[in-house]
């Protein structure tokens, strides 16, 4: 893994849960890039998980990546041990249902491994300017796709 650090940051928002949804990440590293998506017809958890996963997937090589992210579902699935319990479960919870969004975690675990991530929660609309950012990122595109 190279010495310089990724700092990253991601967060989603939706409009109804479901209902139309945005993702943003601002990717630090060589340079800074605003990376944004949406979705007619998602969850905020999706937008979550995409927007740290299309972070990761920006990457050309191997980092050692700084991910901040408001989201405690995101942030604990992996500082919590969530991702290794659902795995060895068969990808079920510790009430036997599937996992939701089994496809985005598979894919996240995959960027994980590819990476060194540390997955860092920050606490969501407070004074953290670019957690801020991401989350005006994140509406922005949501806006798109809700209003066409």
């Amino acid at each position: 893994m190279p010495d310089d650090v990724v700092t990253i940051y991601t967060d989603g928002s939706c409009s109804g849960n479901p209902g139309p949804g945005g993702w943003a990440a601002i990717v630090m590293g060589e340079t800074t890039e605003q990376l944004t998506g949406n979705e007619a017809h998602t969850t905020n958890n999706r937008m979550e998980l995409t927007a740290a996963l299309e972070a990761l997937r920006s990457l050309d090589e191997p980092a050692t990546v700084k991910l901040h992210t408001d989201s405690a579902y995101v942030s604990r699935a992996f500082n919590d041990g969530w991702i290794d319990n659902w795995q060895s479960n068969g990808w079920k919870t510790s009430s036997n249902k599937p996992v939701e969004n089994q496809e985005l975690w598979k894919a996240l675990v995959e960027q994980d491994e590819r990476h060194d991530v540390s997955w860092i929660w920050v606490k969501g609309h407070a004074d953290n300017e670019l957690n801020n950012l991401a989350d005006a990122l994140a509406v922005d595109a949501m806006e798109q796709v809700k209003h066409g």
